[in-house]
């Protein structure tokens, strides 16, 4: 697409990148458009500067004088329309950041952002651009290159433009069921200069049965909405429930290559009566597993959340449509529903974590993943004997909780500094150990060592040791 490669040159050399934008805007109104509010935008983006003119109108969609662009190039590829004077968007073009801040790693085509009082709702084949959820799987993505990628239930490319940046070279498919969505994947390839991907229509892995790769990674249609209600293909599978989710991690080992990784987002179901962690745990099959909720919300704030995204608040469908969420609901014993991470790969002796974590996170998750899943596979396979070693993470600290002046103190706690910044209760063993454990020694002579300090038994020092370093090393606190 030459023409498209041409407008990528007047972008970038307008200044047109995330940087770019964040500079124009200020903190101020930046702020403000992350709340969808665009009117301290449109009063910093006044002064007709190349990058500022392009932000008012792929960004904030409002139209720009039309000797102000390159206003031919922009309608040549579709990306614009000129009348009377004026340069209109027809479609959203967002730049993108690397997941680690640095630089710059393409574009998103879209289409126009719909915004709570526009008057109207999203087509049903509604691509949208980049997002809060978008931002957080590419920041989970493992940063490991790949030779061959699949981004299933691609949208508007954004995983996929991504995954080009961190692998150069590697082999990109691009899957969705929405054909409209598969056009835009190719302009924003093409905008961020992506060569040789493989765009594929069909669900789940259907497009794409018999082949493996090094990583799936998917944005799903992962909304739980009332069967059937397939109304934006986006958010929506038409499968039952989180019935979407669940095939697809359960088929995922079949299509990694050994050691290959799967990661999504996903919904959840919290069933009543049934433990979460149990429910979603059972579709795990030939994978080692982190998975990871993030959120809860009951049916009723979770129906409202999905009838904002689509506008339809004020809409005379709203009670009507926020009735049939609860009744789904109602109808599977739901009584809330799980967003988080999933991150597979296929193992043939699979170790499983499956957790809530609330809190704030070192990002981006994807730079140290992989860890996270060698831990949980070290804590399953962990011994004292045969001359195991072990190493403190580095970056923790030891806090001494007591009265003030106290002799020995009623608790300490490890905590790490970075990372996923856990905190354990900990005993003078482990205490000792984080301080003394650098990889260098066997454990056993430390262990011993110990008890001659603490005056106990080295039988029992030895056999606490056993007891809790396993879940120490699976929450990254040794390696």
């Amino acid at each position: 697409m030459p023409d498209l490669r041409r407008v990528r040159e007047l972008l970038l050399g307008a200044g047109y990148t995330v940087a770019g934008v964040r500079a124009s805007l200020g903190p101020v109104a930046g702020g403000a458009l992350a709340r969808d509010e665009i009117v301290p935008a449109l009063r910093a983006t006044a002064g007709g500067s190349p990058v500022e003119v392009l932000t008012r109108l792929f960004w904030l969609q409002v139209p720009v004088p039309e000797d102000a662009v390159a206003a031919d190039a922009l309608v040549a590829v579709g990306l614009a329309e000129v009348s009377g004077g004026q340069v209109r968007a027809l479609l959203r073009v967002e730049p993108l950041e690397a997941v680690d801040g640095d630089g710059h790693a393409g574009y998103a085509v879209s289409d126009l952002k719909v915004r709570p009082g526009d008057g109207r709702v999203p087509a049903d084949d509604h691509v949208v651009g980049t997002g809060g959820a978008s931002g957080n799987l590419a920041r989970l993505v493992v940063h490991r290159p790949v030779d061959n990628v699949l981004d299933l239930g691609t949208g508007c490319g954004v995983q996929a433009v991504h995954a080009a940046g961190r692998s150069p070279g590697a082999r990109i498919t691009a899957t969705d069921v929405n054909p409209r969505a598969l056009e835009l994947a190719e302009m924003s390839f093409a905008l961020s200069g992506v060569d040789g991907a493989e765009l594929l229509r069909g669900s789940l892995l259907e497009p794409v049965e018999g082949r493996r790769f090094d990583l799936i990674v998917s944005n799903p249609p992962f909304v739980v909405a009332p069967p059937g209600d397939r109304r934006f293909t986006y958010r929506e599978s038409g499968m039952a429930g989180d019935d979407f989710c669940r095939r697809l991690v359960e088929s995922a080992s079949r299509y990694l290559n050994d050691g290959g990784y799967c990661q999504l987002l996903a919904n959840w179901l919290h069933v009543d009566g049934v433990p979460w962690e149990e429910r979603v745990g059972a579709w795990v099959d030939g994978c080692d597993a982190w998975i990871v909720q993030r959120d809860v919300q009951d049916p009723a704030e979770y129906a409202e959340l999905w009838l904002r995204d689509s506008c339809e608040a004020g809409t005379p469908e709203y009670r009507a449509r926020y009735e049939a969420w609860l009744d789904e609901f109602e109808q599977r014993d739901a009584t809330g529903i799980g967003f988080g991470w999933i991150t597979l790969r296929r193992s043939e002796r699979p170790a499983v974590r499956i957790e809530e974590v609330r809190h704030a996170v070192e990002q981006p998750v994807g730079a140290y993943v992989h860890e996270v899943l060698d831990g949980l596979v070290k804590a399953e396979e962990f011994s004292t004997a045969c001359g195991r070693r072990l190493a403190a993470a580095p970056g923790l600290v030891q806090e001494q909780i007591g009265p003030p002046g106290a002799e020995d103190p009623e608790r300490i706690v490890l905590r790490q500094t970075d990372r996923l910044r856990r905190a354990a209760g900990v005993g003078t063993v482990e205490a000792a150990l984080a301080g003394v454990c650098d990889g260098t020694l066997p454990l056993d002579p430390l262990l011993d060592a110990i008890a001659e300090l603490t005056d106990t038994d080295p039988g029992e020092v030895h056999a606490h040791a056993a007891a809790v370093l396993p879940e120490l090393i699976a929450d990254g606190f040794f390696a």
